[in-house]
C-alpha cells in the first residue's frame, strides 16, 4: 500500500483564510495581523480584554522515553485536538515552533504527520515568522555589547574567563560548540574562549517563552547573568542596558503565531525551547490566549514525562499558575519493544517477551504523573498496522492495574476521527477533575542540592546524585549571591530515565552525575547540566538536508 508522504498530505490540504480561523475563536481584527493568507500573529493585549473570561481546559500531552521507533507526540496532540472538535468542544491547539537544527538534522520537523498537522506545514517548519531569527538577533546583540564593552575599557570589570552568554543560531553545528575569538589584534576585539548554543537552547528563548506581557520581558531581560567580575559578583544586561534594545528585536516575536490543523482546529504555534536542554514548552502567553478563547486546550512538552513533563509542571506551571485538568501519557508498541531490548529492524514483529520487558518504561511515567504529580491521566497508544491484539492486551492490563485507561489512537492515518476515543477518555478525566491534589515535586525555596535530588529520585529513579567539583563550586557562588531560591531545569538525555542513554526501560540502581550548574535569573530558573547533554547538537552521517529540495515553482520537497 502506498502511503502519501507528510509534506504530500501538506500540500493538498485546502486551508482556511487564518482571518476565518481567527473568527470562529472570536477574536477581534484589532488583534490580528497578517502574514500573508495563512499564518497570522495575535496581539498579546487581546488578554487585557478578556482577563474576566473564564479558562478553558488545559490538557498536556507527554510521552514514554523517546527511541528511535519514535511515539509521534505532536502527531497525537493534534489529532487530539481534532477530535476534541469532532465531538463538539470548542479546541485549540498551544504547540512549540521546530527548531531548523532538527528540521535539517536527524528528528525531522515538528507540525505532527500524516493527517494530524498544522499547516502551512512548509512554512511552519522553516522560516515561519522569523521568532527563533529574532531570538538569536537578540542574544547575539547582547553577546556583541558583552565584548564591545570589555574592548571599550571594561568600565563593569568584567573578567572574559567567567563570561557565562555564548553566541547562538538555530542551526546544529558541532564546530561552533567551543571557539577562540577576538584574534587579529587590538582593533578586531580581546581575544578570549567562547561557544555558540542552538538558538532554541538560549535563555532569550526561555524568557520569551515564560513572559507575561512587555514589561515582564524587559524585567526578565535585565536580569540575564551574562558573566562574574574577577570577585564573583554576578554582571547582568541590566548592568549593560541592553534589555530596551534586545525587546525592540523580540516585540513582534512575543506575539503568538495562529495557524490551523488539516481539519482547520485552531492552533497557536509559538516558542520552541528543547526539553533536553531548556523547559521544552510554548509560551505561556500562547498557552493563556487559548484558554481564554477555548473550552479545551491541548499543549505538549517536549521528549518524555520526566523531562518535558516535568518543567512544564514545576517551572511553567509555577510561573503562569496554571494547572492541567488531564494528562495524556503517548507510547507506541514499537517503542516499549525497543525498550525491552528488541532491536530497530524487528520492532514490527510481534514480540511479547520483549513488550513486557520494556513496559516498566511506560509504568515508571504513569507514575510520575498520577503519584509524584497527582494529576488524572489516560494513555494513548499511538497505533502502527503492526501491532498485534495480544501486545495491545499485554500494554492494556498493565495500564489498568496502575489504575488508568487506554486510549487508541490513529490519527496518522485518520485525523480528527482516529482520536474520538481518546478526547472522550481526556473529557471524562477533565470533568472528573473536581479536586485534584496538584503538587509540585519540591519547593523552590529548597537548597539547589535537595532540588536537584528530589527529580532525580522522585522522578529518574535514582538512588542519588553525585556532584563534581565544579558543579559544587558554582552552587556555592549561588547561594552566596542569592539566586539559589529558583526553580531548576535539569538537561539531560532524552533516551533515558538516567542520565546514560544507553540505560532503556525504567533503569534501577543508577546515580546522576551533575557536571555543572548555571543560572538563567533573567528566565528564573537553575540549569543543570548532567552526563554529557549538549547545547548546541550536532549533524547526523546523513542529515535531513541532503534530501530537502525545492523546484523552480517554490514547491518544497524531501522536508518531513
Amino acid at each position: 500500500m502506498m502511503y502519501k508522504t507528510d509534506i504530500e498530505i501538506a500540500q493538498n490540504a485546502k486551508m482556511k483564510p487564518i482571518c476565518d480561523i481567527a473568527d470562529t475563536l472570536g477574536i477581534d481584527e484589532k488583534y490580528i495581523e497578517m502574514y500573508g493568507k495563512y499564518k497570522a500573529k495575535v496581539d498579546y493585549n487581546i488578554l487585557k480584554d478578556m482577563e474576566d473570561k473564564p479558562d478553558g481546559k488545559l490538557i498536556l500531552v507527554t510521552a514514554i522515553t523517546p527511541t528511535p521507533a519514535g511515539e509521534g507526540k505532536t502527531t497525537t496532540s493534534i489529532g487530539l485536538g481534532d477530535g476534541l472538535t469532532k465531538i463538539g468542544k470548542k479546541a485549540v491547539l498551544a504547540l512549540r515552533e521546530p527548531s531548523l537544527g532538527p528540521v535539517f538534522g536527524i528528528k525531522g520537523g515538528a507540525a505532527g504527520g500524516g493527517y494530524a498537522q498544522v499547516v502551512p506545514m512548509e512554512d511552519i517548519n522553516l522560516h515561519f515568522t522569523g521568532d527563533i531569527h529574532a531570538i538569536g538577533a537578540a542574544n547575539n546583540l547582547l553577546a556583541a555589547m558583552i565584548d564591545n564593552h570589555i574592548h571599550q575599557g571594561n568600565q563593569l570589570g568584567i573578567d572574559t574567563r567567567k563570561i557565562t552568554w555564548k553566541r547562538c543560531m538555530d542551526m546544529n553545528d558541532r564546530q561552533l560548540r567551543s571557539i577562540v575569538c577576538g584574534l587579529g589584534g587590538r582593533t578586531n576585539g580581546v581575544p578570549r574562549e567562547d561557544g555558540f548554543d542552538i538558538t532554541v537552547a538560549s535563555e532569550v528563548m526561555a524568557i520569551l517563552c515564560l513572559a507575561k506581557d512587555m514589561d515582564d520581558l524587559k524585567y526578565r531581560l535585565k536580569n540575564i547573568v551574562i558573566g562574574y567580575t574577577r570577585d564573583d559578583n554576578p554582571i547582568t544586561a541590566g548592568d549593560l542596558n541592553a534589555q530596551g534594545a534586545m525587546a525592540a528585536l523580540l516585540k513582534d516575536a512575543l506575539k503568538p503565531n495562529l495557524v490551523q490543523t488539516l481539519e482547520h482546529t485552531p492552533a497557536f504555534v509559538h516558542g520552541g525551547p528543547f526539553a533536553n536542554i531548556a523547559h521544552g514548552c510554548n509560551s505561556l502567553m500562547a498557552t493563556q490566549v487559548a484558554l481564554k478563547l477555548g473550552d479545551y486546550v491541548v499543549t505538549e512538552a517536549g521528549f518524555g514525562a520526566d523531562l518535558g513533563a516535568e518543567k512544564f509542571l514545576d517551572i511553567k506551571c509555577r510561573a503562569g499558575g496554571l494547572k492541567p485538568s488531564a494528562v495524556v501519557i503517548v507510547a507506541t508498541v514499537r517503542a516499549l519493544k525497543h525498550h525491552g531490548g528488541a532491536p530497530k529492524d524487528e520492532l514490527s514483529k510481534e514480540n511479547l517477551e520483549a513488550l513486557k520487558q520494556g513496559l516498566p518504561n511506560l509504568l515508571k511515567h504513569i507514575e510520575n504523573i498520577t503519584v509524584k504529580f497527582s494529576l488524572p491521566a489516560v494513555v494513548a497508544i499511538n497505533k502502527f498496522p503492526t501491532d498485534t491484539d495480544k501486545e495491545i492486551e499485554i500494554i492494556e492490563r498493565a495500564c489498568h492495574e496502575y489504575g488508568v485507561e487506554v486510549a487508541l489512537s490513529d490519527v496518522w492515518a485518520n485525523g480528527g476521527a482516529g482520536a474520538i476515543d481518546l478526547a472522550k477518555q481526556v473529557v471524562r478525566l477533565a470533568e472528573e477533575d473536581k479536586d485534584s491534589t496538584f503538587q509540585y515535586i519540591y519547593d523552590a525555596d529548597e537548597g539547589i542540592r535537595q532540588k536537584i535530588e528530589k527529580v532525580a529520585k522522585e522522578i529518574y529513579g535514582a538512588d542519588g546524585v553525585e556532584f563534581t567539583s565544579s558543579a559544587n563550586r558554582e552552587i556555592k557562588k549561588l547561594e552566596k549571591i542569592g539566586l539559589d531560591k529558583l526553580p531548576i531545569c535539569i538537561a539531560k538525555t532524552q533516551y533515558s530515565l538516567s542520565d546514560d542513554p544507553k540505560k532503556l526501560g525504567w533503569p534501577k540502581h543508577f546515580n546522576i552525575t551533575v557536571r555543572n550548574v548555571k543560572v538563567s535569573a533573567g528566565a528564573g530558573f537553575i540549569v543543570v547540566l548532567t552526563g554529557d547533554i549538549m547545547t548546541m547538537p550536532g549533524l547526523p552521517k546523513k542529515p535531513a538536508a541532503v534530501s530537502i529540495d525545492v523546484d523552480s515553482s517554490g514547491r518544497i520537497y524531501g522536508l518531513f
